[in-house]
């Protein structure tokens, strides 16, 4: 209720005198002897001109509430809440008694900050929403008036003017002050802002896309036609609590069985009442485990979903996210730059940058001399900006310091690992001197621990691989951007589009490549180049782009230059690759480049017939594409890949392979170890992997086990000692060894127990559940793979009699091709006691293809359409929406529904759908969902199990039981910070007679 709204039910004739009572009568003056008077020595009811006590101010209080309720029209809250109203109204207008403030003061304020700070002093019991508006509004109203008396007063106006006077000639010496100590800065932080943002928008605006820079093209593209939005997930943390409250769960079973057993026994010899107390406690404990791990389940799974990683810092100020090479980490922070440094903002989903000013960190670049990271004034210059040194001294602290700042550090991994931990001290001591910027900060995967950030509130998110959608995405995006350079030249380009468009879903080896950007522009590039076809094998294919680059690249494009054969450039850029490898280091100095290069040409006289280092060095950066200058004195390769692959050649030439034994649990080194097995001949593969064999660590043989498939050629023995150690290591016993076995790739699945070996082995896990479980850990590990090479061993376990693993099948739908993996796997599933898990319509469309569920599960965004298309009414029995669905009246066209989960759909969704399903008796609901439609007046008295996720406040509890009137059943699940169970006599008030479970939400390595 708005007060002009309220003012119409309370006429100013009625309030204005009550009001006035609540001061003292003043004489005339201006006051400009006496000390400024205080609105706490101006009130009627305290002090030695007291004309009133505090009831007469509660009889105020009480004739503006009864006034408003008997006026024409709705009554603006319940009338069982006048009491309490009119108290808490009479409280309010105590409080000015305490305001530390005079009547100028007051004035300034206005009527609603007053009204406000009333209300922030006398702070109300619980009361329903349309009474705390009622409230709001009253007060908002009476300050109305209270500000009109105080302007009447006689001494109002000359002591306003005498404030005035003093504040001007207050705020005219301060700014003389400032103007004497600091020139004005906010002119010249303004130009420059708009010349770097400029700068920034088009140093970052162009995209190296590999392949398109043949004959007659660029080799940056715009960026904005080139990027493609990937996925991000986040890790909840949960997991290893959920192994817990299960493995407690199947305890809780064996104790309850043995009460049981012991109850029959105690029956028979007449000593019952000991034994049946046990029985109750045994069962007690199994239903709080089986609730914990369901609720921590949910949870986990929830948290899980994929997000946009280019929206991922809307919603978390800071964000460490982990990436393969090539999986984009540095094109999104390209993009996040871009974004935010356009002159009017994006007009979509970038928004939430607006007004950000982007700082692009590579750390590459800021690590190469191994010297100080750069503190915020150095940025710029640290960087090789064009405009350092242009900026406004202290631009970058002032940037920071209002919290403006997009803070993108890219490549955590390529800084030495010797180094990470100053990197990291560095960068908390930005993170701590600079709140409320947004920060990102990218890493391979295995470059520094999951929690190296999390003591600073860093949000852990990971690159999620290309989906099969996204790769098609890709190829036509690429397509588009190369067609502009090949006006004419290149008719048969949407024949190529199409036939590698099939080539990706057909073939699996090249779908198993076809991962990251990367990988997906080396595809299309030879795709083209090559008429139609493809190298088979990862091997194969950056050999062919090598070729493509060093051979083809200048006889393509018609360049004049002296031409070099490809080995001779091969041997040149593999030393400078191994030299940055060897040193842990992508970026390296031009003189150093200069040195190695000057070592190498006395061996390689093509390459001396050029000229001398320099010359070299200018030819393979102008003319290579693989080396690249990002300022006047540093080197580097335009992507780490192609370092990896060069390096592996120079380990193989120099026969090093003790090396491999020495970094063997080096993250820096696993690519070019895979690598190196790749290009080696049979005798170096066999030295090679026995090193890694030789490190004696689960690290080292996983990493050998991912070369096999390399591995063309291998000594038998060498083969067998690998597989031997694997197998020891499978199936995994815990969740954490399923991760890194998926880590290996498709060969894992050579290795993995079927359903059948898992029985007849008897296998036992850490959680000592045997082979139900190690089946469990075993489908997680092959689902994570996601390629669907691991279909035909998925599809093995769809009838399996464990429904957890059943679940882990049906939730993994969306890491394959959604036709391949429903016809093998989820159309076998046996459902009757599972929710089949859809993450999108065309999920949703196949299951209505396979006849339709009863139970379904919705994770992702969907249209209220999508639903009532692909949803069976007189089918669908239980839903859980872990999504979001804007329109929720859409679900009383499903009648027969009897349970419903609500968890993710915006807390302004209305519920009041819900009342026209007659047979839904269990629901589960977020706390604010079940609170705002309580508080708008749904009542579902059909519903008899209630779970609450997500619970906050009283008020939210205290909204629950007129809104389920009909309650058995309630489990809540409460947030950090709350627990009505310190209130004893709270439950048992609100819901007598219910059977009430709590639990707190999780937290890491708490198991309570």
């Amino acid at each position: 209720m708005d007060p002009a709204v309220l003012g119409t039910k309370l006429a100013s004739s009625l309030v204005a005198p009550l009001v006035k009572r609540l001061f003292v009568r003043d004489a005339a003056g201006a006051g400009l002897v006496e000390r400024p008077v205080r609105v706490s020595a101006l009130v009627s009811f305290r002090g030695e001109k007291r004309t009133l006590a505090e009831p007469d101010v509660h009889k105020i209080a009480g004739v503006l509430v009864r006034t408003a309720l008997r006026s024409p029209g709705e009554r603006p809250f319940p009338a069982d809440e006048e009491t309490a109203v009119t108290d808490a109204l009479a409280r309010t207008l105590l409080a000015l008694g305490d305001l530390d403030m005079d009547d100028v003061q007051a004035v300034r304020l206005g009527h609603g900050e007053l009204a406000r700070e009333l209300l922030r002093r006398a702070p109300t019991e619980e009361l329903t929403a349309d009474a705390e508006h009622f409230l709001r509004s009253a007060t908002e109203w009476a300050c109305v008036h209270v500000i009109d008396f105080f302007t009447r007063r006689s001494s109002f106006v000359a002591r306003t003017l005498v404030e005035q006077v003093r504040g001007q000639a207050e705020l005219i010496s301060r700014v003389d002050e400032l103007i004497a100590r600091t020139p004005r800065r906010d002119g010249r932080d303004s130009a420059f802002e708009r010349r770097y943002l400029a700068y920034i928008a088009k140093k970052h605006s162009k995209l190296f896309i590999y392949g398109i820079d043949l004959i007659n093209s660029p080799g940056r593209w715009p960026l904005d036609a080139a990027y493609l939005s990937l996925q991000a997930t986040a890790p909840s943390g949960l997991a290893e609590e959920i192994v817990y409250f299960d493995t407690a769960r199947r305890n809780a079973e064996r104790t309850l069985i043995a009460a049981e057993n012991a109850l029959r026994q105690a029956v028979t010899a007449g000593l019952s009442q000991t034994a049946r107390e046990r029985v109750q406690q045994a069962k007690a404990t199994l239903e709080h485990a089986v609730y914990r791990t369901a609720s921590l389940a949910a949870l986990h799974q929830t948290s899980r979903i994929p997000l946009p990683a280019d929206e991922a810092l809307a919603d978390h100020e800071r964000i460490m996210l982990r990436g393969e090479a090539g999986s984009g980490k540095t094109t999104l922070i390209q993009w996040l730059a871009v974004s935010a440094a356009r002159p009017t903002g994006d007009s979509g989903r970038m928004t939430y940058l607006r007004d950000r000013i982007p700082f692009v960190l590579p750390l590459r670049s800021l690590t190469r001399h191994g010297g100080r990271l750069p503190a915020p004034q150095h940025f710029l210059d640290a960087v090789g900006a064009a405009i350092a040194g242009e900026q406004p001294a202290g631009w970058e602290a002032r940037v920071l310091s209002a919290g403006r700042g997009l803070v993108l550090v890219d490549g955590i991994d390529e800084v030495p690992e010797a180094e990470r931990a100053l990197a990291r001290a560095w960068l908390v001591d930005l993170v701590d001197a600079y709140p409320g910027n947004r920060w990102l900060v990218t890493s391979r995967p295995s470059a520094v621990r999951e929690d190296w950030l999390a003591d600073e509130s860093f949000t852990e998110l990971v690159l999620s691989p290309m989906r099969p959608e996204d790769v098609v995405s890709f190829v036509r995006r690429w397509h588009t951007a190369a067609r502009p350079a090949t006006p004419g030249d290149d008719s048969d380009l949407d024949r190529y589009q199409a036939q590698l468009i099939h080539a990706v879903r057909a073939k699996p080896d090249l779908g198993r490549l076809a991962t990251n950007p990367l990988m997906c522009g080396l595809i299309c590039a030879l795709h083209r180049d090559r008429r139609g076809f493809l190298p088979l094998g990862r091997k194969e294919l950056y050999e062919a782009a090598l070729t493509m680059l060093l051979a083809r690249r200048d006889r393509e494009r018609g360049m004049p230059s002296p031409e070099l054969r490809e080995e001779p450039q091969l041997q040149i850029l593999q030393r400078l690759a191994y030299w940055l490898i060897k040193d842990g280091r992508t970026e390296m100095a031009r003189e150093r480049a200069v040195a190695e290069i000057d070592k190498a040409l006395p061996a390689l006289p093509e390459a001396a017939a050029l000229g001398d280092a320099d010359t070299v060095l200018a030819h393979l950066l102008n003319r290579s594409g693989l080396l690249r200058a990002p300022s006047t004195d540093t080197i580097d390769f335009c992507h780490r890949t192609f370092q990896d692959f060069l390096g592996a050649r120079a380990l193989l030439d120099e026969g090093t392979f003790g090396m491999v034994h020495k970094h063997a649990a080096d993250d820096q080194w696993e690519d070019v170890i895979r690598m190196a097995v790749a290009q080696g001949r049979p005798r170096d593969r066999g030295q090679i992997l026995g090193e890694l064999l030789r490190a004696d660590s689960p690290r080292a043989l996983l990493l050998a086990a991912s070369c096999l498939e390399q591995a063309t050629e291998l000594d038998p023995s060498v083969r067998t000692a690998i597989e031997n150690g694997v197998a020891g290591l499978v199936p995994p016993p815990d969740l954490e060894s399923a991760y890194e076995l998926a880590a290996v790739g498709p060969l894992i699945l050579d290795f993995l127990p079927t359903p059948q070996q898992l029985t007849s082995s008897g296998a036992e896990t850490r959680a000592g559940d045997g082979a139900a479980e190690a089946a469990h850990l075993c489908v997680i590990t092959a689902s994570l793979i996601g390629t669907d090479t691991a279909i035909p061993y998925l599809a093995e376990f769809a009838d399996h009699p464990s429904w957890r693993v059943r679940k882990q099948l049906s939730g993994s739908w969306h890491r394959f091709d959604t036709e391949v993996y429903g016809r093998e796997v989820v159309a076998r599933l046996r459902h009757d006691d599972l929710y089949l898990v859809a993450h999108s319509a065309a999920e949703l469309a196949a299951v209505r293809a396979m006849g339709g569920r009863r139970w379904m599960q919705l994770e992702g965004d969907f249209a209220p359409e999508d639903l009532t298309a692909h949803l069976a009414p007189d089918q669908l029995t239980r839903l859980d929406l872990r999504g979001t669905v804007r329109d929720l009246s859409v679900l009383a066209r499903f009648p027969r529904l009897e349970t419903l989960y609500i968890t993710e759909c915006p807390p302004e969704v209305f519920l009041a759908g819900l009342a026209e399903l007659p047979l839904l008796t269990q629901a589960g609901l977020s706390a604010q969902h079940a609170a705002v439609s309580a508080q708008a007046g749904l009542v579902l008295p059909q519903v008899t199990t209630l779970h609450v996720y997500d619970l906050g406040t009283e008020r939210q509890l205290r909204s629950l039981p007129a809104a389920f009137p009909a309650l058995r059943v309630l489990r809540l699940l409460l947030r950090p910070g709350y627990d009505p169970r310190k209130d004893s006599g709270l439950l048992t008030e609100l819901f007598p007679g219910v059977s009430v479970r709590v639990a707190e939400a999780a937290r890491r390595g708490n198991h309570e």
